[in-house]
């Protein structure tokens, strides 16, 4: 069986900022991936009440990396387990683990890419339509092809090829809608 996912709101980067937010669901595991900042938490529960679920039935968050505008509302999810590049914490109980590999679920997985961080990690959701992706190895579709933020281009640009490797059927970018990858998605 196939994971399914939702874009709660689709981020963007100029005079404000807002991270993209998604909804990944795989059998009993609800994740939300990125509760970053948003104009009001309004733009993340509202879209999440839609799909009929609460805040407090959210297993697990994932951070693409630590910057606030992706952690912000991470609060919102009481019952959630938190993963990051190398553990998982819930409640009092911090569990070290390496993300790269790490599976939330049978269709879940998590993948290092570093670039924007030396910390980034990845997404991949194995859904009924191929591989969809949640990372921040691209900010949206339209670029920038290189991130002025990044704090190590050359694994930047190593962590994209490895996720262009896998033909993702969607990249789902830290600061915008989901994509398609082409010949010209920035490697």
């Amino acid at each position: 069986m196939a994971a399914s996912f939702r874009i709660l709101t689709a981020g963007y980067v100029g005079p404000r900022t807002a991270s993209t937010v998604t909804l990944v669901r795989d059998g009993d595991i609800v994740v939300v991936v990125d509760p970053g900042m948003v104009a009001d938490r309004s733009l993340i529960l509202d879209p999440l009440a839609a799909e009929g679920v609460a805040p407090q039935q959210v297993t697990d968050v994932v951070f693409s990396h630590h910057h606030p505008d992706h952690t912000l509302n991470a609060a919102l999810f009481p019952a959630a387990r938190f993963h990051d590049h190398w553990a998982i914490y819930q409640d009092d109980l911090w569990t070290d683990r390496p993300a790269d590999g790490f599976a939330l679920s049978p269709s879940v997985r998590l993948a290092a890419t570093p670039g924007h961080t030396a910390e980034d990690i990845s997404t991949l959701v194995d859904t009924a339509d191929g591989l969809v992706v949640l990372t921040h190895l691209w900010w949206s579709a339209e670029g920038p092809a290189e991130d002025p933020f990044a704090t190590d281009p050359d694994a930047l640009h190593a962590s994209r090829a490895k996720i262009l490797a896998l033909s993702p059927a969607l990249i789902v970018p830290g600061h915008g809608s989901a994509f398609t990858p082409d010949a010209q998605t920035p490697a």
